[in-house]
């Protein structure tokens, strides 16, 4: 028997040689000054490719000044109490319903974050007699609704239709024998990878079997589609999804999510979710907060424009410099390199200190071991010269690689 802590204690390993550096330089890292494509960090002005803003809206002077009148009429507090007892309102209610409007769905429920919102509308969908199918790509909180279920789950590769069908197979006989039913969960945007679900090959598979498609769009919503609403609107079967969810963290640059459907099924959410139920409501500033940003989203078309601008030139630039990138048409691109930790951790560190450009790096488990991802996202603020700005510094830091250079055990010399 060993000590609970003990346990938890974490071993050294690739990064030991950076122990000696602060614990916000590379996990817990700090961006500081007014929220856009220049900030600082570690002392030093960067260009910034690093946060969840794709319209720019995050000091939007209009959000700026609905967040402050918000907050100055309401305070942080009021509606004081868990929606289902004291926290309604009837801007709660107006900004569902123009969200359901929105994205083309009967009625939606405010959430108070995303991670959690799918959890919790997971939990309230499916009991031990159901079934569940969903993309092996998902993110964590898709996989930690699932884990949490009582009942089977079966996981199908990547947008791989020909073995969801298989799945499908499988959950249908089992959800003959159990009475229960099927949840098919994939995302709109997958977004560390950047694909789009395959939703368009996936709603034909309703002609065949019985099932509900639940599709997490936190980075399609605002982006894609001819209006902003999203991936299913992109694909053109927004009404075949069953349960839509995006949160407010991407385009809309704030907090909180929302969940739409038919009114049948959100009236029971509304009873069943209890992350709302045992919380309190989404504070006011936050709800009017979102309704300007909404506002801006639909009447500014162009900002969407913008970011596919950017992201287009990103991605043309990088192909045209060998770089191997996925073949998608949506934020965020990632740039993959070969290599291990270290030199992960040795890219990351000559980007930031010597080019002044911060853009996450992500490793092993996330990626395979052999796998280096940055992960650039781009808004709709970024400029065409912040572009060439970055395809330089990458241009140069493949040369290195391919080197040998970040393979040194000792730190990349930083220069002040």
């Amino acid at each position: 028997m060993i000590d609970l802590f003990e346990k938890l204690r974490m071993e050294e390993g690739p990064l030991a040689k950076y122990s000696h550096l602060p614990d916000d330089y590379f996990f817990f890292p700090k961006l500081e000054g007014e929220i856009g494509p220049r900030m600082t960090f570690n002392g030093k002005n960067v260009l910034n490719w690093s946060l969840n803003n794709y319209l720019g809206l995050a000091n939007h002077p209009e959000v700026r000044k609905a967040d402050a009148d918000a907050t100055a009429q309401y305070g942080l507090a009021y509606p004081m109490g868990a929606r289902m007892m004291s926290g309604n309102s009837v801007h709660h209610l107006e900004f569902e319903r123009q969200l359901a409007e929105f994205v083309h769905k009967e009625d939606a429920m405010l959430l108070n974050y995303g991670y959690q919102g799918v959890v919790s509308v997971i939990d309230a969908l499916v009991d031990r007699k159901d079934v569940i199918v969903y993309d092996s790509e998902s993110h964590a909180c898709i996989i930690d609704g699932v884990r949490l279920h009582m009942g089977k789950r079966f996981v199908y590769p990547h947008n791989n239709i020909e073995n969801l069908e298989k799945q499908l197979q499988r959950a249908t006989k089992l959800a003959n024998e159990t009475g229960g039913g099927i949840l098919v969960i994939t995302e709109g945007v997958f977004g560390m990878s950047g694909n789009m679900g395959d939703l368009k090959n996936i709603v034909e598979l309703k002609k065949k079997y019985n099932f509900r498609l639940f599709v997490d769009d936190a980075h399609g919503f605002g982006t894609m589609g001819p209006t902003g609403a999203g991936v299913g609107e992109e694909q053109g079967v927004q009404d075949q999804i069953d349960l839509y969810f995006s949160t407010f963290a991407k385009s809309m640059a704030s907090i909180g999510a929302f969940v739409a459907g038919d009114k049948r099924i959100l009236k029971f959410l509304r009873y069943s979710v209890r992350s709302q139920i045992y919380a309190k409501s989404l504070p006011m500033p936050l709800v009017l907060g979102g309704m300007k940003r909404l506002e801006l989203l639909k009447k500014h078309p162009e900002y969407r424009e913008n970011l596919k601008k950017i992201m287009a030139a990103m991605k043309t630039g990088l192909q045209e410099r060998g770089f191997a990138i996925n073949k998608t048409q949506t934020p965020p691109p990632p740039v993959l390199f070969k290599g291990g930790v270290g030199e992960a951790a040795n890219m990351s560190m000559d980007l930031r200190e010597n080019y002044g450009i911060f853009c996450s790096v992500v490793i092993y488990p996330v990626v395979p071991k052999d796998v280096i991802m940055f992960r650039i996202i781009p808004t709709a603020v970024h400029t065409m010269a912040d572009v060439d700005e970055t395809l330089t510094a990458f241009s140069a830091l493949k040369t290195k690689l391919d080197d040998g250079f970040y393979r040194k055990e000792e730190l990349v010399a930083v220069t002040k």
